[in-house]
Protein backbone atom coordinates (compact mmCIF):
# COMPACT_ATOMS: atom_id res chain seq x y z
CA UNK A 1 0.00 0.00 0.00
CA UNK A 2 1.41 3.41 -0.99
CA UNK A 3 0.55 6.81 0.40
CA UNK A 4 -2.79 8.35 -0.52
CA UNK A 5 -2.28 10.93 -3.26
CA UNK A 6 -4.42 14.06 -3.01
CA UNK A 7 -4.73 16.89 -5.51
CA UNK A 8 -5.58 19.83 -3.28
CA UNK A 9 -7.40 22.99 -4.30
CA UNK A 10 -6.23 26.07 -2.46
CA UNK A 11 -9.64 27.69 -2.44
CA UNK A 12 -9.62 31.24 -1.03
CA UNK A 13 -11.35 31.07 2.33
CA UNK A 14 -11.67 28.61 5.21
CA UNK A 15 -11.98 25.52 3.02
CA UNK A 16 -10.34 22.12 2.66
CA UNK A 17 -10.86 20.58 -0.78
CA UNK A 18 -9.04 17.66 -2.41
CA UNK A 19 -9.46 15.41 -5.44
CA UNK A 20 -8.31 11.80 -5.00
CA UNK A 21 -6.45 9.50 -7.37
CA UNK A 22 -6.30 5.70 -7.37
CA UNK A 23 -3.12 5.65 -5.25
CA UNK A 24 -2.89 4.67 -1.60
CA UNK A 25 -5.60 2.13 -0.88
CA UNK A 26 -6.02 -1.57 -0.15
CA UNK A 27 -8.08 -2.79 -3.14
CA UNK A 28 -6.57 -5.15 -5.70
CA UNK A 29 -6.77 -6.02 -9.40
CA UNK A 30 -8.98 -3.78 -11.52
CA UNK A 31 -9.80 -1.78 -8.37
CA UNK A 32 -6.24 -1.16 -7.18
CA UNK A 33 -5.87 0.58 -4.99
CA UNK A 34 -7.90 3.50 -3.56
CA UNK A 35 -11.29 2.50 -4.97
CA UNK A 36 -14.01 4.56 -3.25
CA UNK A 37 -17.02 3.00 -5.00
CA UNK A 38 -19.23 0.51 -3.19
CA UNK A 39 -21.31 -0.05 -6.34
CA UNK A 40 -18.47 -1.92 -8.03
CA UNK A 41 -17.36 -5.55 -7.93
CA UNK A 42 -14.77 -4.72 -5.28
CA UNK A 43 -15.01 -6.13 -1.76
CA UNK A 44 -17.18 -3.72 0.28
CA UNK A 45 -14.97 -3.78 3.37
CA UNK A 46 -11.96 -2.80 1.28
CA UNK A 47 -13.91 0.13 -0.13
CA UNK A 48 -14.95 1.25 3.36
CA UNK A 49 -11.33 1.01 4.48
CA UNK A 50 -10.27 3.06 1.46
CA UNK A 51 -12.78 5.74 2.37
CA UNK A 52 -11.39 5.88 5.89
CA UNK A 53 -7.86 6.14 4.48
CA UNK A 54 -8.97 9.03 2.27
CA UNK A 55 -10.53 10.85 5.21
CA UNK A 56 -7.38 10.36 7.27
CA UNK A 57 -5.16 11.70 4.48
CA UNK A 58 -7.42 14.72 4.06
CA UNK A 59 -7.53 15.33 7.81
CA UNK A 60 -11.28 14.78 7.99
CA UNK A 61 -13.43 12.66 10.28
CA UNK A 62 -15.14 9.64 8.65
CA UNK A 63 -18.13 9.87 10.98
CA UNK A 64 -18.65 13.49 9.89
CA UNK A 65 -18.36 12.77 6.16
CA UNK A 66 -21.57 12.50 4.16
CA UNK A 67 -22.48 11.18 0.70
CA UNK A 68 -25.45 10.84 -1.68
CA UNK A 69 -26.59 8.18 -4.14
CA UNK A 70 -25.52 9.71 -7.46
CA UNK A 71 -27.99 9.65 -10.38
CA UNK A 72 -26.45 11.81 -13.15
CA UNK A 73 -29.02 14.50 -12.44
CA UNK A 74 -29.08 18.01 -10.98
CA UNK A 75 -30.23 17.54 -7.38
CA UNK A 76 -27.93 19.31 -4.88
CA UNK A 77 -28.65 18.52 -1.23
CA UNK A 78 -27.56 20.08 2.01
CA UNK A 79 -25.00 17.81 3.67
CA UNK A 80 -26.57 15.96 6.59
CA UNK A 81 -24.76 13.70 9.01
CA UNK A 82 -26.13 10.17 9.06
CA UNK A 83 -25.55 9.60 5.34
CA UNK A 84 -22.03 8.46 6.01
CA UNK A 85 -19.25 6.76 4.13
CA UNK A 86 -19.91 3.33 5.66
CA UNK A 87 -23.58 3.17 4.65
CA UNK A 88 -24.77 1.23 1.61
CA UNK A 89 -25.81 3.41 -1.31
CA UNK A 90 -29.44 2.35 -0.86
CA UNK A 91 -29.48 4.11 2.52
CA UNK A 92 -28.38 7.44 1.05
CA UNK A 93 -30.53 10.17 -0.46
CA UNK A 94 -30.46 10.67 -4.22
CA UNK A 95 -28.43 13.57 -5.57
CA UNK A 96 -25.45 14.71 -7.60
CA UNK A 97 -24.29 17.47 -5.33
CA UNK A 98 -23.83 18.38 -1.70
CA UNK A 99 -23.37 21.73 0.00
CA UNK A 100 -22.67 22.95 3.51
CA UNK A 101 -21.98 26.10 5.47
CA UNK A 102 -21.47 24.13 8.69
CA UNK A 103 -17.82 23.93 9.76
CA UNK A 104 -16.48 20.39 10.09
CA UNK A 105 -19.14 18.61 8.03
CA UNK A 106 -17.30 16.91 5.17
CA UNK A 107 -18.73 15.89 1.79
CA UNK A 108 -17.59 13.11 -0.56
CA UNK A 109 -18.69 12.54 -4.17
CA UNK A 110 -17.35 9.95 -6.61
CA UNK A 111 -16.47 9.84 -10.30
CA UNK A 112 -14.72 7.67 -12.88
CA UNK A 113 -14.74 9.93 -15.99
CA UNK A 114 -17.42 12.43 -14.96
CA UNK A 115 -16.10 15.68 -13.51
CA UNK A 116 -15.83 16.27 -9.78
CA UNK A 117 -16.35 20.00 -9.20
CA UNK A 118 -16.03 22.18 -6.11
CA UNK A 119 -17.60 25.63 -5.69
CA UNK A 120 -17.00 28.08 -2.85
CA UNK A 121 -18.11 31.48 -1.69
CA UNK A 122 -15.11 33.82 -1.73
CA UNK A 123 -13.84 35.89 1.20
CA UNK A 124 -16.24 38.65 2.13
CA UNK A 125 -19.25 36.35 2.23
CA UNK A 126 -20.28 33.80 4.84
CA UNK A 127 -18.30 30.62 4.09
CA UNK A 128 -20.14 27.89 2.18
CA UNK A 129 -19.01 25.14 -0.13
CA UNK A 130 -20.55 22.74 -2.66
CA UNK A 131 -19.27 19.65 -4.46
CA UNK A 132 -20.81 18.34 -7.68
CA UNK A 133 -20.73 15.19 -9.80
CA UNK A 134 -21.00 16.49 -13.38
CA UNK A 135 -21.06 14.16 -16.35
CA UNK A 136 -22.60 14.89 -19.73
CA UNK A 137 -26.14 14.28 -18.47
CA UNK A 138 -25.65 16.29 -15.31
CA UNK A 139 -24.15 19.25 -17.15
CA UNK A 140 -27.07 19.37 -19.56
CA UNK A 141 -29.53 18.92 -16.67
CA UNK A 142 -28.13 22.01 -14.93
CA UNK A 143 -26.23 20.59 -11.96
CA UNK A 144 -23.74 23.48 -12.08
CA UNK A 145 -26.48 26.11 -11.95
CA UNK A 146 -28.14 24.18 -9.12
CA UNK A 147 -24.87 24.16 -7.16
CA UNK A 148 -24.41 27.89 -7.60
CA UNK A 149 -28.01 28.54 -6.66
CA UNK A 150 -27.80 26.79 -3.27
CA UNK A 151 -24.76 28.95 -2.48
CA UNK A 152 -26.77 32.08 -3.20
CA UNK A 153 -25.34 32.78 -6.64
CA UNK A 154 -22.20 34.67 -7.58
CA UNK A 155 -19.60 35.75 -7.08
CA UNK A 156 -18.13 32.28 -6.54
CA UNK A 157 -14.87 30.44 -7.11
CA UNK A 158 -14.60 26.90 -8.51
CA UNK A 159 -12.26 24.06 -9.38
CA UNK A 160 -12.76 21.27 -11.93
CA UNK A 161 -11.06 17.99 -11.00
CA UNK A 162 -9.88 15.06 -13.12
CA UNK A 163 -12.27 13.70 -15.74
CA UNK A 164 -12.27 12.30 -19.25
CA UNK A 165 -10.74 14.81 -21.66
CA UNK A 166 -11.52 15.82 -25.24
CA UNK A 167 -8.57 13.67 -26.27
CA UNK A 168 -10.52 10.52 -25.36
CA UNK A 169 -14.24 11.31 -25.11
CA UNK A 170 -15.71 10.10 -28.40
CA UNK A 171 -19.44 10.79 -28.82
CA UNK A 172 -22.12 10.60 -31.47
CA UNK A 173 -23.99 13.52 -32.97
CA UNK A 174 -26.95 12.89 -30.64
CA UNK A 175 -24.67 13.83 -27.74
CA UNK A 176 -22.62 16.50 -29.51
CA UNK A 177 -25.58 18.54 -30.78
CA UNK A 178 -27.12 19.53 -27.41
CA UNK A 179 -23.67 20.39 -26.07
CA UNK A 180 -22.94 22.70 -28.98
CA UNK A 181 -26.31 24.35 -28.46
CA UNK A 182 -25.73 24.80 -24.72
CA UNK A 183 -22.02 25.60 -24.53
CA UNK A 184 -20.74 26.58 -28.00
CA UNK A 185 -19.75 24.90 -31.23
CA UNK A 186 -16.16 24.28 -30.14
CA UNK A 187 -17.03 21.93 -27.24
CA UNK A 188 -17.88 19.12 -29.68
CA UNK A 189 -15.62 18.72 -32.69
CA UNK A 190 -14.71 15.76 -34.88
CA UNK A 191 -16.75 13.37 -32.76
CA UNK A 192 -15.08 14.34 -29.45
CA UNK A 193 -16.62 16.14 -26.49
CA UNK A 194 -14.79 18.67 -24.32
CA UNK A 195 -16.44 18.32 -20.91
CA UNK A 196 -13.77 20.50 -19.29
CA UNK A 197 -14.65 23.56 -21.37
CA UNK A 198 -18.38 22.90 -21.16
CA UNK A 199 -18.14 22.77 -17.36
CA UNK A 200 -16.05 25.94 -17.21
CA UNK A 201 -18.60 27.82 -19.31
CA UNK A 202 -21.44 26.50 -17.14
CA UNK A 203 -19.57 27.67 -14.03
CA UNK A 204 -18.86 31.12 -15.40
CA UNK A 205 -22.45 31.43 -16.55
CA UNK A 206 -23.56 30.58 -13.00
CA UNK A 207 -21.48 33.37 -11.46
CA UNK A 208 -18.02 31.88 -10.92
CA UNK A 209 -15.47 34.63 -11.38
CA UNK A 210 -12.53 32.25 -10.92
CA UNK A 211 -12.41 28.70 -12.35
CA UNK A 212 -9.35 26.49 -11.90
CA UNK A 213 -9.07 23.47 -14.21
CA UNK A 214 -6.78 20.53 -13.56
CA UNK A 215 -7.21 19.31 -17.17
CA UNK A 216 -6.19 15.78 -16.15
CA UNK A 217 -7.73 13.08 -18.35
CA UNK A 218 -8.83 10.00 -16.42
CA UNK A 219 -8.85 7.86 -19.57
CA UNK A 220 -5.30 8.79 -20.58
CA UNK A 221 -3.68 7.88 -17.28
CA UNK A 222 -4.44 4.32 -16.08
CA UNK A 223 -1.65 4.48 -13.51
CA UNK A 224 -3.26 7.41 -11.71
CA UNK A 225 -7.00 7.31 -12.37
CA UNK A 226 -9.94 4.97 -12.77
CA UNK A 227 -11.88 5.36 -16.04
CA UNK A 228 -15.27 3.80 -16.70
CA UNK A 229 -14.98 4.18 -20.47
CA UNK A 230 -11.37 3.03 -20.79
CA UNK A 231 -11.87 0.00 -18.54
CA UNK A 232 -15.19 -1.13 -19.99
CA UNK A 233 -17.13 -0.43 -16.80
CA UNK A 234 -15.09 -2.70 -14.52
CA UNK A 235 -13.17 -0.11 -12.58
CA UNK A 236 -13.06 1.85 -9.35
CA UNK A 237 -13.99 5.37 -8.38
CA UNK A 238 -12.00 8.42 -7.31
CA UNK A 239 -13.67 11.51 -5.93
CA UNK A 240 -13.72 14.95 -4.37
CA UNK A 241 -13.78 15.47 -0.62
CA UNK A 242 -14.31 18.85 1.00
CA UNK A 243 -15.46 20.80 4.04
CA UNK A 244 -15.72 24.26 5.49
CA UNK A 245 -12.89 24.36 8.01
CA UNK A 246 -13.60 24.94 11.68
Amino acid sequence: MSDVELLRWGAPGPYEVAFSTRHGGVSEGAFASLNLGLLTEDEPERVRRNRRLLCAAAGLEPERTTMVRQRHGSEVRRAALGRGIAEPAAAQADGDGLWSDEPGVAMLLLAADCLPIALARPPGREPALAVLHAGRRGLLAGVVAAGARVLGGGPLTAAIGPGIGPCCYEVGEEVARPFREAFGDDVARSGRLDLWTAAERALRGAGCESVERLDLCTSCDPERFFSHRRDGGRTGRQGVIARVAR
